[in-house]
């Protein structure tokens, strides 16, 4: 392996030459590792993509490592196990009616009405903080790729996406308390 090294810092620096050689093997290992780890073959693809990605933006540092494989490994396993602790979200417009409900009209219309419910308040949302809950929620981005993608910082993140929450919280209960005869058609 070629390096070379840094006169400023004394690190030993992997050019993009050689980490471009090594790329197809590691993108490999990487896959590999993550479908062993349970991922679907698309879902081990976007993985080791991830991995690969990861390894790049820390290349200067990857002199350190005596087998880049293993880090690809671990790195690849890691995420794996992290995708699979996340709870996947379905959107409204993606979900299949339930087999009970689809025998009652009246409680299909219910959960059609709740969900053009939720879909207005959404919309009504500032757009900074709808866009900062779609990222988090939807696409399950965290506060620093929020702040990175938004141009803000993480605490306006974290602020911003309490507030959000906050609001339709109230809408919710607001929507939900007894005795509110117009709750469906607001």
């Amino acid at each position: 392996m070629f390096a070379i090294r840094c006169p400023m810092c004394q690190v030993v620096r992997m050019t993009d030459h050689e980490f471009e050689q090594q790329a197809g093997r590691l993108w490999q290992k990487a896959f590999e590792s993550s479908c062993r780890q349970g991922a679907t073959a698309d879902e081990a693809k976007d993985i080791a993509q991830d991995v690969m990605l990861r390894l790049w933006q820390m290349r200067s540092e990857l002199e350190r490592y005596r087998s880049l494989e293993a880090v690809s490994c671990q790195a690849a396993r890691r995420l794996t196990i992290n995708q699979h602790r996340r709870p996947t979200l379905v959107r409204f417009d993606q979900q299949e009616p339930c087999a009970s409900h689809a025998a009652d009209p009246s409680l299909a219309l219910e959960e059609d009405e709740d969900a053009q419910w939720l879909e207005h308040r959404l919309a009504e949302l500032p757009p900074t903080q709808h866009a900062i809950l779609h990222l988090r929620q939807v696409e399950h981005r965290s506060s620093a790729e929020i702040a990175r993608l938004l141009g803000i910082t993480e605490t306006s993140v974290r602020t911003l996406l309490a507030r959000a929450r906050r609001t339709l919280l109230q809408e919710i209960m607001k929507r939900n308390q007894p005795g509110n005869c117009s709750k469906k058609g607001e």
